[in-house]
């Protein structure tokens, strides 16, 4: 049995001002390597808790011949060019021709990719793929609890599997799912039928998180479905609502053995759990000033998650509001996490450690995410950014954060790093020698990742009412290709 595989990733804040290019995929694709394919994809990937280290770990459970093509993704921004998805799509699609024969492909994909042509890229991508394989090779699809799917995405897949948490801790789970899967449809001992719903219902990130609840429970009783006769797998796709787009929302798949009733009737009723928690999945936002009021009182660390700012969802990670309320109040014991500011990093190498600089920090992309502060900052630390993630999501993963300082601006800190990164493994911060366990209050760019491995540090975690393009509030947002007959949209004051 010879199965393919291939992948390109990307979250598209259809918000965001800057476009998103073959370059940046070339960038966070670790450096490119991941255009050769091959060796290099095994390199990276081999032990990890990723989809491709679940894939290969997966393939050799399962015994058959695994042959990784193609796998590149980027940080999640605006639009994807026209030309950068020909290029990357046009490359992907001819390593598959290439490589043919096969008995089964295995597509990593995340859900949410945006391009100047394509609403639903993920679509397009399958389509092509599925050109060239024929309708008999069986397609099977992984992709991010983020993903908005579309029914056109749903036919052209033989199945679909998303990730079960947020954060996404349970990669290389899936992985392997998706691997047993293929092997099972190839060898013919099951008979996949895919059933799909999708809800007149969109969600924020913060109340998507499921370590807490609503979702929490609500995953339980997914899994505790799949574990039915004659039910293969289930999904719940949360969809990225900072895509205005027609399929934007939630969605929910699940597969049967040949039975597209039991598939239907089952995906019928996750969906009416959904729709009953739909209340509940909206969130409750705190100001910083408000938070710097509780952290004062609190024997411990209090989280203050800026998803607003988050890049993890495109946003630009250079958003000064919640920096800039803390030195206005003299805040002592904060520390923010990270400001992107490249031409700050290097001021800061030139003057070395415990130099001082002038700085006009951040807010150098657009006008969404405050101000740049301007102030006189110490060097307490420089370093390469260079860190292997140690917590559950990504774990084994190398990445860098480019050159990196720690400056400190009055009573705060803050880690002003040359590449954007959503800041949520503590590898991260230790680049330039942080511990959180040091500081009362920490702000984070982050919406809901930052909690499998930062989060157990914190006493209170707080979801933050500050502006952006990653904003959990659908009133600041002019959509005008979403459905308008959805929940909270529909809802009149």
């Amino acid at each position: 049995m010879r199965i393919l595989s291939a992948g390109i990733q990307h979250e598209t804040n259809t918000f965001a001002t800057t476009r998103t290019t073959t370059a940046d995929f070339a960038r966070d694709s670790h450096l490119g390597d991941e255009f050769n394919g091959g060796d290099a994809i095994v390199a990276r990937y081999q032990g990890t808790n990723t989809i491709h280290g679940g894939y290969l770990e997966g393939a050799a459970d399962a015994g058959f011949e695994f042959v990784p093509l193609f796998n590149v993704h980027a940080c999640p921004s605006g639009m994807v060019t026209r030309g950068c998805f020909e290029e990357l799509v046009g490359e992907m699609v001819s390593r598959v021709t290439t490589a043919l024969p096969a008995d089964g492909i295995l597509l990593d994909l995340h859900g949410a990719m945006v391009t100047e042509e394509f609403e639903d890229a993920e679509a397009e991508i399958v389509r092509r793929v599925r050109e060239v394989v024929g309708e008999a090779v069986p397609i099977v699809v992984t992709l991010d609890l983020h993903a908005n799917i579309s029914r056109s995405l749903v036919q052209r897949s033989t199945v679909i599997i998303g990730f079960d948490t947020y954060p996404h801790v349970d990669m290389g789970d899936r992985g392997r799912e998706a691997a047993r899967m293929i092997k099972h449809i190839v060898d013919g001992d099951v008979h996949p039928q895919q059933a799909f719903v999708q809800l007149p219902l969109l969600t924020v990130p913060p109340m998507q998180c499921t370590l807490r609840e609503p979702m929490a429970g609500i995953i339980e009783q997914l899994n505790a479905l799949e574990q039915r006769p004659g039910i293969l797998t289930a999904t719940i796709a949360m969809g990225f609502p900072f895509a205005d787009i027609a399929c934007m929302g939630v969605s929910v798949l699940v597969t049967s053995d040949g039975d597209i009733g039991l598939a239907e009737a089952a995906a019928d009723e996750i969906a009416s759990w959904l729709w009953n928690a739909r209340a509940a999945l909206q969130p409750d936002l705190v100001s910083i000033e408000k938070a710097m009021e509780i952290a004062a009182t609190v024997d411990g660390l209090l989280i203050f998650a800026d998803g607003s700012d988050n890049p993890g969802g495109g946003a630009p990670c250079d958003g000064t509001v919640a920096l800039k309320a803390m030195i206005d109040a003299d805040f002592q014991g904060g520390i923010v996490g990270l400001i992107v500011d490249p031409e700050t990093v290097e001021h800061a190498i030139a003057v070395g450690v415990d130099g001082v600089i002038d700085v006009r920090l951040g807010a150098k992309t657009d006008t969404l995410h405050g101000e740049s502060v301007v102030a006189t900052a110490e060097v307490l630390a420089l370093s390469d950014g260079e860190y292997v993630y140690g917590g559950a999501m990504a774990q084994g993963i190398s990445d860098t954060l480019g050159p990196t300082t720690l400056l400190k601006i009055g009573g705060v800190q803050v880690i002003v790093s040359s590449l954007r990164r959503q800041l949520i493994d503590r590898n991260m911060a230790a680049t330039v020698g942080v511990d959180f366990a040091d500081f009362k209050l920490l702000v984070l760019k982050s919406a809901v990742h930052f909690r499998a491995d930062i989060g157990p540090l914190a006493e209170i975690i707080l979801d933050a009412d500050t502006p952006g393009v990653h904003r959990p509030d659908f009133s600041c947002f002019d959509y005008k290709n979403v459905r308008r007959d959805v929940y909270p949209l529909n809802v009149e004051d």
